[in-house]
């Protein structure tokens, strides 16, 4: 196992990335988002839709399919595609299978994108087809992720005495971030005070709490560490990528735990760092009790100390974009595109000095019982 894992390492690489702009009504379809997304990306690297064989997605049944993008694009026989069901906790997992495709020699350049209208179309918690949960949940009220991961933040605070304040410094320090990021669809910086003004969504999480529901497209571009070297942008290689199940709503275990303390190990062992290694984690902020979770699961601190540690500012920068809550949420691919931009240096004003190793998260697990993550390597 040791060698296979050793001959992934750093055998393939995010060869570049782009965006859609991010809004509260796009006027266009995830089919057109998808495919500026995917264009965008392709011309960050060099590269144009002649050069993928390539596609992969994830979706809940509210966005294009790739057997609609590559059509759009001019790609009609790609080697290798991939339309993965889920929502955030995935999205790195497809990430991680494109460079498995690559490494593998079934596809040699490979576009990833999420494109979502998640404001003005399908709103979170609404889209076509829910999971198997929501016929055990929507009787006692639980229709929505806030009201879901309410639960969670209440019993992480029960346990362990984390304070509304931990929940804050996390949109506060975000939101500071955002605010030298162009584009961010929140750039105002917020204090405590605003944060604790911010009206309730279900307690104990306020508004300030909550992601931006966004509608926008992201899309990176999977390729050979060796190709990557010879393209328009430094590459980035993927030292590790990892996807796998846990608990959720409806097993049995502990509700403070998230499936990423099972998968970490594997993470780092497949990229051969640890959690001192990481210079910035971009970790998924669905809500920021996401955040302070991952901080334990992912080993920056210790289980139950993750509210006073995120409130200290100890280890690495966290969603040096703004994240979720502050830039948008475009369901997982923007923090791997940060990440990107982090190694590269490109990310301006927010850029962290040195950065040679960066952590990228999916959903921890908590709804959907998987969860997925990439470690990232400037090449």
């Amino acid at each position: 196992m040791a060698k296979r894992l050793l001959d992934f390492r750093d055998a393939t690489a995010l060869a570049g990335i782009g965006y859609t702009s991010f809004s509260k009504d796009s006027g266009v379809s995830t089919l057109t988002l998808a495919c500026r997304a995917i264009m965008s990306a392709l011309d960050d690297a060099g590269l144009g839709p002649d050069d993928v064989d390539g596609i992969a997605t994830h979706r809940v049944g509210d966005s294009a399919a790739p057997s609609l993008v590559g059509p759009a694009l001019g790609i009609h026989a790609p080697a290798w595609h991939l339309d993965q069901f889920g929502g955030g906790s995935v999205s790195h997992a497809i990430v991680g299978q494109a460079a498995l495709a690559v490494a593998a020699g079934i596809a040699d350049v490979v576009v990833c994108y999420r494109a979502i209208n998640a404001r003005s179309e399908f709103r979170m918690g609404s889209a076509p087809n829910p999971s198997p949960e929501t016929q055990y949940l929507a009787p006692y009220g639980y229709g929505a992720p806030v009201q879901q991961f309410a639960m969670y933040a209440r019993t992480h605070m029960l346990k362990y005495g984390t304070k509304a304040e931990h929940f804050g410094q996390v949109a506060v320090a975000q939101r500071a971030y955002a605010a030298r990021n162009p584009r961010a669809l929140m750039r105002r910086p917020i204090t405590m005070s605003d944060y604790l003004a911010s009206r309730p969504i279900a307690e104990p999480l306020r508004l300030l709490d909550c992601c931006l529901e966004t509608d926008g497209a992201v899309a990176v571009v999977v390729t050979t560490a060796e190709r990557a070297r010879d393209l328009r942008r430094p590459p980035v290689l993927i030292s590790g990528a990892a996807w796998g199940g846990g608990d959720s709503f409806l097993s049995p275990g502990e509700p403070t735990v998230t499936a990423a303390a099972a998968l970490a190990p594997r993470l780092y062992g497949m990229a051969g760092v640890g959690p001192a290694d990481i210079d910035v984690a971009e970790l998924y902020d669905c809500f920021t009790y996401s955040v302070i979770v991952q901080l334990e699961d992912y080993g920056f601190c210790a289980k139950g100390e993750g509210g006073p540690f995120a409130a200290s500012g100890e280890g690495p920068p966290v969603n040096t974009h703004g994240g979720f809550l502050s830039e948008g949420y475009v369901h997982g691919l923007n923090h791997v595109a940060e990440a990107v931009s982090q190694l590269r240096g490109d990310a301006g004003e927010r850029q962290v000095a040195g950065a040679e190793v960066a952590l990228s998260t999916a959903q921890p697990g908590h709804i959907l019982p998987a969860t997925s993550a990439l470690i990232l390597r400037r090449g």
